[in-house]
């Protein structure tokens, strides 16, 4: 059984930071692209940020870029999601996923991944 389990969400202030853990099991993770959604309430899910398994091509949402950094350790089955000046728009429930993907060229639908995590909370207060 595939299980992504995510980690690291909670409660911050603007302008602080956050380092969100993807562990995976089930799969062999260095066959996959992860990535990196979140939802905040009322709103569609987004994709936030990408990694390919060639040359770890990355991908950012615009409103993320600068801000959040993506990596992966494959001996670790763990991606990581470290989130720095946070502002209170980013506030949602961030979720984990990943899909058989060599390259990642631009942010991924929701329908596109195969796998998903249930989901980390983060709350950014002003």
């Amino acid at each position: 059984e595939v299980q992504l389990v995510e980690s690291g969400g909670g409660l911050v202030q603007t302008g602080g930071s956050l380092r969100l853990s993807c562990s995976a099991s089930g799969l062999s993770f260095e066959d996959y692209a992860v990535g990196w959604f979140r939802q905040a309430p009322g709103k569609e899910r987004e994709g936030v940020s990408f990694m390919g398994i060639v040359n770890d091509s990355t991908v950012y949402a615009d409103s993320v870029k600068g801000r959040f950094t993506i990596s992966k350790d494959n001996a670790k089955s763990t991606a990581y999601l470290q989130m720095n000046s946070l502002k209170t728009g980013d506030t949602a429930v961030y979720y984990c996923a990943a899909v058989r993907l060599n390259r990642v060229w631009a942010l991924l639908s929701p329908g596109t991944m195969r796998y998903w995590g249930k989901g980390t909370q983060v709350t950014v207060s002003s």
